[in-house]
């Protein structure tokens, strides 16, 4: 199976995550994309996120019905830091004879030499990154140099439409009382307003 692997806070998903995935799907002839968020994001330390538990039901929300979309709580199952390298090397094992995709935004692609392991992700999973709109987009500098020249093979751009929707912003809009009607689904629109989902910031364990 060539299986795409999208992580990501997604708190919450939106459709700029959704449009992400399907772009790279078909680009790639992926036969799934999985939604993996994270329990711990280790650039959001300290930083207060919503239960991880509703995170995947808004996710499973937002992907029902289109059979090649699923949800992995694989990060939310495991302790410690949610770092990518620990899920592809879970992933692979679990799954030996897959393909694996790593799904990204290009902005996420710039930061990828900070992240732990880089060149062992590239190992793991082509890194497929989206490029919004129709910009050159490139490898920066210091991710070339962290994967070494044999490993840039496995990166793959994929141009999506230019769309400008935040998960933060979804987030202050729910918070002062606007819309956010066409920004995500809307079962998931449905789903935090019956929840009572952000409506205030959520308080950090």
């Amino acid at each position: 199976m060539r299986l795409g692997i999208f992580g990501g806070t997604f708190d919450p998903v939106h459709l700029g995550h959704l449009l992400l995935a399907e772009c790279c799907r078909e680009a790639c002839r992926l036969d799934e994309v999985w939604f993996v968020p994270a329990a711990a994001p280790p650039h959001k330390s300290g930083t207060p996120i919503t239960p991880g538990r509703d995170r995947a039901e808004l996710l499973e929300f937002a992907v029902a019905g289109a059979r090649e979309y699923r949800v992995s709580r694989v990060e939310l199952h495991r302790a410690g830091p949610s770092y990518t390298v620990d899920t592809l090397r879970q992933l692979r094992a679990e799954r030996p004879g897959d393909e694996l995709h790593l799904l990204l935004g290009a902005d996420s692609l710039n930061d990828l030499a900070l992240w732990r392991e880089p060149a062992e992700i590239a190992d793991l999973a082509r890194i497929v990154a989206a490029n919004r709109g129709r910009a050159a987009a490139t490898v920066p500098g210091s991710v070339a140099q962290a994967l070494g020249p044999a490993r840039l093979a496995r990166i793959q751009f994929v141009e999506m439409p230019a769309i400008d929707i935040s998960s933060r912003e979804i987030r202050e809009r729910v918070r002062t009382g606007r819309s956010i009607r066409w920004m995500v689904p809307r079962a998931v629109e449905a789903a935090i307003a019956e929840r009572g989902l952000y409506r205030r910031p959520p308080v950090e364990a």
